[in-house]
């Protein structure tokens, strides 16, 4: 590739970077209705390219299943019925295999599995922006704009996975030498995944300023953000080069597809809810399972 075509896709990367960064931060801040149009926008283009990656290999799941199930999950989410979530997920399984029954296309068992995953990777862990979106709202607020700690613990998120990008991207190109996953993704290096996480858990210290989390919790969430970012995105490589494909699309100048510049979110968001609710902001799992097992002690000691 010549010099001046790799400055071109720079600028691109960057221009294109810029714009769905703006977009999203005005989708978090304004919330409610913005948001989830933004989430379905997300979850049906990565829903579309997971279906054209697997299908390239040869398996074929079932698209309309996917689509359904994610939307049905962001609407689930979106008006806090969460009492229906295993009743749709239930439901994806069940339709999942009668679809592949009917349909009669070989191979079954990955066709159903794919399809069921699909549901799941594309659909309902996308829908955790929402969750993290609406802590500490007790209303779903469709039309009302709302200033919430889930608000600020979103931009968190965003800002540290951004961040995790970026400088892996950065200290790779500059410092990168010895391969961190060779196989399902070559040009990613150790260093550019140090030099990412140095950045996420740089940033998220300023968190303590507009979070309401202690300067520990903020450090920690940015360190497990960034690690569950790095794994999202390889973990995409890893579906890309199973089925032989490079980009998940080409819908995104200079980034591929939305898969591709979503994956790190799609680990990242749900990983940081549960760490958030679990050990942040509720209380912590730990210290409960430590009073629980002392409890169990003194019972038999």
């Amino acid at each position: 590739m010549s010099s001046e075509l790799q400055k071109k896709n720079k600028v691109l990367r960057v221009v294109t970077g810029v714009i769905i960064s703006l977009i999203s931060l005005i989708a978090i801040v304004l919330g409610s209705i913005p948001l989830f149009i933004l989430l379905l926008i997300i979850i049906t283009l990565c829903s579309r390219e997971f279906v054209k990656i697997l299908r390239h290999k040869g398996f074929h799941p079932s698209l309309s299943i996917i689509l359904f199930s994610a939307i049905v999950f962001a609407t689930l989410t979106f008006f806090h019925r969460f009492d229906l979530v295993p009743s749709m997920l239930t439901l994806s399984i069940v339709a999942s295999f009668l679809i592949v029954l009917f349909a009669g296309r070989q191979p079954y068992i990955v066709n159903v599995a794919t399809t069921i995953l699909g549901a799941l990777y594309c659909g309902w862990l996308p829908c955790h922006i929402l969750l993290i979106r609406q802590i500490g709202s007790n209303r779903v607020g469709a039309f009302q704009f709302s200033i919430s700690q889930g608000l600020f613990l979103l931009l968190f998120v965003f800002v540290a996975v951004a961040l995790t990008d970026i400088g892996a991207y950065y200290f790779g190109v500059k410092f990168g030498k010895r391969k961190l996953a060779e196989v399902i993704s070559p040009k990613k290096t150790i260093e550019g995944a140090i030099g990412g996480a140095l950045c996420a858990i740089g940033v998220s210290c300023f968190g303590v300023f507009y979070t309401g989390l202690s300067l520990f919790q903020a450090i920690l969430s940015g360190l497990i953000i960034t690690l569950s970012a790095q794994l999202g995105d390889l973990s995409e490589s890893l579906i890309k080069r199973d089925a032989g494909v490079k980009d998940s699309s080409d819908i995104l100048p200079g980034h591929g597809g939305m898969l591709d510049r979503f994956d790190g979110y799609i680990f990242a968001i749900p990983v940081a809810y549960y760490f958030f609710g679990h050990f942040c902001l509720g209380s912590n799992v730990v210290v409960e399972f430590l009073k629980y097992l002392k409890g169990a002690l003194d019972v038999y000691f």
